[in-house]
């Protein structure tokens, strides 16, 4: 009698109830809700959710990571991934949403998809759907416009990610890469050499100041912020958060270090040298004759080689800082996804124009040292990318930039290679040529033309830096 009174109220009513399953991700409450006027029909319900992705398909393994592709073709990882991968099921169906979240059956079974960039996709559409994708040693960085590399919300997998690599474009830039080298480094001792002009001119100068602003800004704009975001990176934790500002001092001390010491063995040796020659003198018969007119000679030529040496150490520390990060451009060039290389290669082709031209400036300079000797340290700069390109390219089946020892690697190298390039840059090269060299009374048009190549250098490197 019960049954039949609840039977009657139910169809008596002008609202019709349905049962609607809301989840919680781990189990499922049936709750009641009305709808007055008529019913909510399948296709009603399914209007709401127009474009959501109904199945996941073509589904493969990453290691113990299970990948899927959406209706949208975004690749994105199952959790939880099956532990048999021999009979994991291929693609997924009877997705939906929960929120912001999206799940999947597997018969009896609800699994997530978590699509990649999916957070940057929604944040980056509801500002005009922009956003800005680089690649940092080959792994892809997209953000929001607006958005800031350090503020990213972007949820990064540490998973190796295969991208399609066009291995024979590669190969053949890779000479276009050393021949631009080449032209940069060996341009200014060249020209030095076969032509009129001197380290002193107009021309020489002005590659001079280029070159070291191109060298300042390398060290801040591109090596400390590369820097920066490798010990950034999620896939390392670290409790201090200086890390990359302690290996860049590190790298400014032991460049001034191997320049002191440097420094006071050339100065000891020359010492010696000067009294072992005055002891000689004495014992001549016309010993006024030999002190007025042969000690200060060989005391000019002492110092004047002392400086040289010094010269020469100095230009080597910069080598030695623009090489341990030219090996990196090498490796991160060819590594970098089809999508972004030709853009990333025109902003290395510059990179190392820039570089070659700094360097080369200041091997043309060194008045002690040997054509060939000049030479052999270009040719090491002109090698170097193309050789950290092989590299890359050998490792392009397996490089994962986000591998923690390898994100350690290339953070501690761009770091130490900041420091080296900060003591060269502004202690070597800005100071001595405007504190204590020619610039410091140098004439007013071209301390001008030194002055705008500077700056120009500068400005050029910092805008490069925004792609590379």
């Amino acid at each position: 009698m019960q049954l039949k009174r609840f039977l009657v109220l139910i169809l008596s009513s002008p609202v019709w109830a349905t049962v609607t399953v809301t989840s919680t991700r781990d189990y499922r409450i049936a709750t009641q809700t009305t709808q007055s006027g008529a019913r909510i029909t399948n296709d009603q319900a399914n209007s709401s959710a127009t474009g959501q992705t109904t199945a996941i398909t073509s589904c493969h393994f990453h290691g113990s990571t299970q990948f899927c592709v959406d209706g949208q073709g975004r690749e994105g990882s199952v959790v939880p991934a099956p532990s048999n991968t021999k009979d994991a099921p291929s693609e997924y169906t009877g997705c939906h949403a929960h929120e912001t979240d999206t799940f999947c059956m597997n018969g009896d079974d609800e699994v997530q998809f978590a699509a990649e960039l999916e957070s940057s996709s929604s944040s980056s559409s509801s500002s005009g759907g922009k956003k800005n994708c680089h690649f940092h040693a080959g792994v892809e960085h997209c953000l929001a416009e607006g958005e800031s590399e350090h503020g990213s919300k972007l949820a990064q997998s540490c998973e190796r990610v295969d991208r399609d690599y066009n291995i024979p474009l590669r190969i053949g830039l890779l000479f276009v890469i050393l021949a631009t080298s080449a032209i940069g480094v060996f341009g200014p001792i060249l020209l030095t050499r076969f032509t009129n002009f001197s380290t002193d001119s107009n021309v020489i100068v002005i590659i001079k100041q280029f070159g070291t602003g191109v060298i300042v800004s390398t060290a801040f704009v591109h090596l400390i912020t590369h820097a920066e975001l490798m010990w950034g990176n999620s896939c390392i934790s670290l409790q201090y958060e200086s890390t990359a500002s302690a290996i860049t001092m590190a790298g400014i001390f032991l460049a001034f270090l191997i320049e002191y010491v440097g420094t006071r063995v050339v100065k000891n040796s020359i010492d010696k040298r000067s009294a072992q020659n005055s002891s000689d003198h004495e014992d001549q018969k016309d010993i006024n004759s030999s002190e007025e007119n042969t000690v200060p000679v060989h005391n000019h030529n002492h110092h004047f080689h002392g400086s040289a040496l010094q010269d020469k150490l100095s230009v080597m520390l910069l080598e030695a800082g623009i090489v341990f990060h030219s090996i990196l451009i090498g490796i991160t060039l060819v590594v970098a996804g089809d999508s972004f290389f030709i853009t990333l290669f025109i902003v290395i082709l510059f990179h190392q124009m820039f570089e070659g031209l700094a360097l080369g400036s200041r091997i043309a300079e060194l008045k002690d040292a040997k054509l060939l000797s000049k030479l052999l340290m270009a040719s090491v700069f002109a090698v170097i990318t193309p050789i950290g390109m092989a590299i890359g390219i050998g490792t392009l089946k397996k490089f994962n930039g986000n591998d923690p020892s390898t994100v350690i690697a290339l953070g501690t190298l761009d770091s130490f290679s900041a420091g080296v390039l900060i003591w060269t840059g502004l202690i070597e090269m800005w100071a001595h040529d405007w504190l204590f060299g020619s610039l410091a009374n140098a004439p007013m048009i071209k301390t001008s033309l030194a002055f705008v190549a500077l700056v120009a250098g500068m400005i050029l490197m910092s805008v490069l830096g925004k792609w590379a």
